[in-house]
């Protein structure tokens, strides 16, 4: 194989894995970034002085979301294996990341759009079932 070849495989290998385990990263991110304030199962509550905006880029600048989307003033960020909410609370921002086992593989955040739909990947609109779009 050619130093060239030798060069790609490594960097592609490299990228493949920076991507895996995305979810875990934002936890970590979060952790270490701001004050939890309650787990419950799968689910974990975090406090940020900041107000939402700056808090959700914040984030998404540490570890890019698959999907963004804001919808009533709060902001969501979609990774791999968890979903982060950030929405207005006293004195900043209430930070929650779940597990997307739980209410998104139901369909609960399909009102965001494409990005956020069980089963639809990111950016795209075609292709739905019956019922879709009406």
């Amino acid at each position: 194989m050619s130093p060239a070849r030798r060069l790609a495989a490594l960097l592609l290998t490299a990228a493949l894995l920076a991507g895996c385990g995305s979810g875990t990263r934002v936890r970590d991110f979060l952790d270490d970034t701001y004050e939890r304030t309650e787990i419950i199962d799968d689910t974990s509550v975090y406090s940020s002085p900041d107000p939402v905006g700056t808090t959700t880029a914040a984030i998404a600048d540490a570890v890019p979301p698959a999907e963004r989307q804001a919808d009533g003033g709060d902001e969501y960020l979609r990774y791999d294996d968890d979903i982060v909410i950030v929405s207005a609370a006293t004195g900043g921002s209430t930070v929650r990341v779940e597990d997307l086992d739980g209410r998104y593989r139901s369909g609960f955040f399909a009102f965001l759009g494409p990005g956020f739909r069980p089963g639809s990947p990111a950016g795209t609109g075609g292709g739905g079932g019956p019922g879709d779009g009406k």
